[in-house]
C-alpha cells in the first residue's frame, strides 16, 4: 500500500455514504466516490462546502457552486497547481498520485545522469513537472488538447515555463509507434491510463483489452540503460497484483529489477480511516 501523507495543501474531511468531502487549498469541494459504502462522522463541516458535484439519473453531473473561484491554485512541496471545477467532477489534481510524484523525483536524481522521460496519458502535467523538477528531459503526451495546455500552464505556476519538456497532443499508441520508427529512446515511462477513453482522431481505448500490447510495445522505445517503467490504474476490476503481474510479463523476458505494486491510499482526517484510490505498480529495470 502507498499512503499519500505528504500533503498540506489538501485532504480528506470526512468520507459518508458514497461522497468525499475535500480541502484543496482554501476550497471545500462534495464529490461522489463509490468506494465510500460507510458512513462517517456526518460533521457539519459538509455544510461548508464551496462547492457540490451531483450525479444525474441520466448520466454524468452537474456543480453547485456556492463560492469558488473559476481557478485556483495549491502546492505540493516544489510544485504548483492550478485548479478549476471540471465536467464529471475532476479538478485537474489527483491528489493520491503524489506518492509516485515523490518516486519519480527521488529515482530520477538518484540516477545521478541525464534522464529522459516519456509521459503517456500525460492529463494536467503533475508526473511530468516531477521529473522535470528533478532534472529529467520529458516528453509529455495526452490525446486532449485541453488537458496539454492545461499542463504548460502548470509547468508556468511551478517555474518550470523553460523546462526541457515537449507537449504532443496524441494518441497514446499511434505516438510510442512513431517513436519507434524514429529511433527514439527513453529510460523512464510512466502510464496513468483511463479506464476508457478516445485518441483524438476517434481512437478507442480501453485499458483492459489494450493496456498489455502496449507495454510490450513499449519495449522499444527503451533505453539501453533503463531506469523504471511506472502505470497506474483506477479500474475497479483490476488489482495492484494484477498491474504487477502485467508488467512483469511484459518486460520479465528481457529486463529483471523490482517490481513493487499496490493500494493507493489518502487519510481520512482525524480518523484510521484510508480512502483506496486505484492502484500503482512500479518496476526498476535492470537489462539481463
Amino acid at each position: 500500500m502507498f499512503l499519500n501523507d505528504g500533503w498540506k495543501d489538501y485532504e480528506i474531511l470526512d468520507a459518508s455514504r458514497g461522497r468525499k468531502l475535500e480541502r484543496f487549498g482554501d476550497y471545500i469541494l462534495s464529490r461522489p466516490d463509490p468506494q465510500i459504502i460507510w458512513e462517517g462522522k456526518d460533521s457539519a463541516l459538509w455544510k461548508k462546502a464551496n462547492a457540490v458535484y451531483n450525479r444525474s439519473a441520466s448520466g454524468g453531473g452537474s456543480w453547485d457552486i456556492k463560492r469558488l473561484p473559476e481557478v485556483w491554485q495549491i502546492k505540493y512541496k516544489e510544485l504548483t497547481f492550478n485548479l478549476k471545477p471540471m465536467s464529471f467532477k475532476h479538478t485537474g489534481i489527483f491528489p493520491e498520485q503524489s506518492v509516485n510524484w515523490d518516486f519519480i523525483s527521488k529515482t530520477v536524481r538518484e540516477a545521478n545522469r541525464p534522464i529522459k522521460v516519456l509521459n503517456l496519458f500525460a492529463y494536467t502535467g503533475a508526473a511530468t513537472l516531477a521529473a522535470a523538477k528533478a532534472g529529467a528531459e520529458v516528453c509529455h503526451v495526452d490525446a486532449s488538447k485541453g488537458m496539454v495546455l492545461w499542463a504548460k500552464e502548470n509547468a508556468v505556476s511551478s517555474g518550470l515555463k523553460d523546462a526541457p519538456i515537449r507537449y504532443i497532443v496524441d494518441d497514446c499508441v499511434k505516438f510510442v509507434e512513431r517513436e519507434i520508427r524514429r529511433g527514439k529512446k527513453y529510460d523512464a515511462i510512466i502510464l496513468d491510463p483511463p479506464s476508457y477513453g478516445r485518441g483524438p482522431g476517434g481512437e478507442v481505448w480501453k485499458l483492459e483489452d489494450q493496456i498489455y500490447g502496449l507495454l510490450t510495445l513499449l519495449k522499444g522505445v527503451i533505453s539501453e540503460d533503463p531506469l523504471f517503467v511506472l502505470l497506474n490504474s483506477y479500474t475497479a476490476d483490476l488489482s495492484a497484483e494484477t498491474m504487477k503481474t502485467t508488467l512483469l510479463s511484459a518486460f520479465s523476458p528481457e529486463y529483471e529489477g523490482e517490481c513493487e505494486a499496490g493500494e493507493l491510499l489518502l487519510p481520512i482526517k482525524d480518523s484510521k480511516l484510508c480512502l483506496p484510490c486505484g492502484s500503482t505498480a512500479r518496476f526498476i529495470l535492470r537489462k539481463k
